[in-house]
C-alpha cells in the first residue's frame, strides 16, 4: 500500500476520534435533566395550606409559641411567630381590622374579650376555657432596692409561712405609696382589672373592709400602669417598680420571683368562684365581675381559614396536658361558653366528654 496513503488514512482516523471526543465533552447528557426532581421541588413547595396566626394574650406568648410549634411540627401546616398584647387591645384591633385581620385563633384570658362587646361582628358567639393559671405578685433582687420593699416581702413570706394575720401587714405596706406597684391597664389588659380585685378580696378577707387597699393604693399613688403587664417586666428588672401583679404562668416563664398568694384571693381556684364573683371592677365597658382565672381560645369570624383553625382548637384541647410545664392547671374537660350554634368540629368535642359546657358567652 502506497506510504501516503496510509498516513493520510491514520491522520483521517485521528480527526474524527477527535471530533467524536468533543461532541461527547461538550454536549449535554440527557440522563442529567432533571426532571424527576423537578416534579418532586414543585410538589413540596406548592401547598394550598395557609398559614395559622396565633393571638394571644401576652403573659402566654410562650405557651402560645409552643403550640404553634407542635402544630407545625404535626400538620405541616405553617405557624408565624404569635401576635401578643392585651386581651382587650387585640380583640379591639381583630374587630377594627375586619377582613384584612392577619388572624386564625385568639386566645384571651377573659371572656368577655371574645364577646362582641370587644370583637363585634367578629366574634363567634362561643369560647372554650382550657387551662386555669391564678394572679400572684412579682417581684426581683434588684426590686427589693428600699427598707418598705424588703419590709413587705417579708410580712409575705411570714404569711406563706403560715401566719396569716400578716397578709394584713403585707398589703398595708403595698398599698401605702412607699413602695411602687406595677398594675397593667385594666380597659387593655385584663391581669390589670384581676389586681384591683385582688386589692378588694384581701381588704374582705384580712381588713374586714373591701376597700381599704384599694383606696389607699388610689390615694397613694402606689401604683404604676402600662398596656400590659408584659411591658412592667422590664422596669421591674431595672428596680424601677418593686412589685408586679402578673400571671404566675407569666412569672415562671420570665423567671421572675413571686409571692404565693392565699387561693381566696389569687383567683386561681374554681372552687372561690362564688366568692370571687361578689367583687367588681368598672371598665369602660361597664362592670366585670372577679371570676378563675382561664386561658381562652376562640375562633372570630374574620379567621384567615376557618378549617385549619378549628384543626387548631381540636390540637389544643386535645394536648392541653402539655402546658402544665409552664405553672398552668390544665382542665379536663375543658369548659365551653356559648350563645350561639357551634362549628361541627366543636360539637364533636362536646359529645366526645372533651368538652363541657359552661354557661353563655
Amino acid at each position: 500500500m502506497n506510504k501516503g496513503l496510509v498516513i493520510g488514512i491514520v491522520v483521517l482516523v485521528i480527526i474524527v476520534v477527535g471530533v467524536l471526543a468533543y461532541v461527547e465533552i461538550g454536549m449535554p447528557k440527557h440522563v442529567t435533566t432533571p426532571t424527576t426532581n423537578t416534579s418532586t421541588t414543585s410538589t413540596t413547595t406548592t401547598s394550598t395550606k395557609t398559614p395559622l396566626y396565633i393571638w394571644v394574650a401576652d403573659a402566654y406568648t410562650a405557651e402560645a409559641q409552643f403550640l404553634g410549634s407542635s402544630f407545625q411540627n404535626a400538620t405541616g401546616i405553617t405557624v408565624p411567630t404569635p401576635k401578643g398584647g392585651g386581651s382587650f387591645g387585640l380583640a379591639r384591633e381583630i374587630a377594627s381590622e375586619g377582613p384584612n385581620a392577619q388572624v386564625s385563633v385568639f386566645l384571651p384570658v377573659a371572656l368577655s374579650a371574645a364577646s362582641p362587646s370587644y370583637l363585634g361582628n367578629y366574634s363567634s358567639g362561643w369560647a372554650i376555657a382550657f387551662v386555669a393559671d391564678q394572679l400572684t405578685i412579682a417581684y426581683t433582687n434588684t426590686s427589693i432596692n428600699n427598707p418598705y420593699a424588703q419590709q413587705a416581702l417579708n410580712y409575705a413570706k411570714e404569711a406563706e409561712a403560715g401566719n396569716t394575720s400578716a397578709w394584713y401587714d403585707f398589703f398595708q405596706v403595698l398599698s401605702s405609696g412607699k413602695v411602687k406597684v406595677g398594675i397593667s391597664n385594666p380597659n387593655t389588659d385584663p391581669a390589670g382589672f384581676r389586681a384591683w380585685i385582688t386589692l378588694e378580696l384581701a381588704g374582705y378577707e384580712y381588713a374586714n373592709n373591701t376597700f381599704l387597699f384599694y383606696n389607699e393604693m388610689l390615694s397613694n399613688k402606689g401604683n404604676v400602669t402600662a398596656s400590659n403587664a408584659a411591658e412592667l417586666v422590664s422596669p421591674l428588672e431595672a428596680g424601677q417598680i418593686n412589685f408586679l401583679f402578673i400571671y404566675k404562668s407569666a412569672a415562671i416563664a420570665k423567671g421572675l420571683e413571686y409571692i404565693q398568694l392565699p387561693n381566696q384571693i389569687n383567683q386561681g381556684d374554681p372552687s372561690y368562684s362564688s366568692l370571687y364573683s361578689k367583687f367588681e371592677y368598672n371598665l369602660s365597658t361597664g362592670p366585670v365581675h372577679g371570676s378563675p382565672i382561664y386561658l381562652f381560645i376562640t375562633v372570630p369570624k374574620n379567621a384567615n381559614n376557618q378549617e385549619e383553625a378549628l384543626q387548631f382548637v381540636t390540637y389544643v384541647i386535645e394536648n392541653s396536658q402539655s402546658l402544665s410545664k409552664f405553672g398552668l392547671l390544665p382542665l379536663s374537660p375543658a369548659i365551653l361558653f356559648n350563645s350561639t350554634a357551634v362549628p361541627p368540629q366543636i360539637a364533636s368535642l362536646l359529645s366526645q366528654g372533651k368538652l363541657v359546657e359552661g354557661g353563655t358567652l
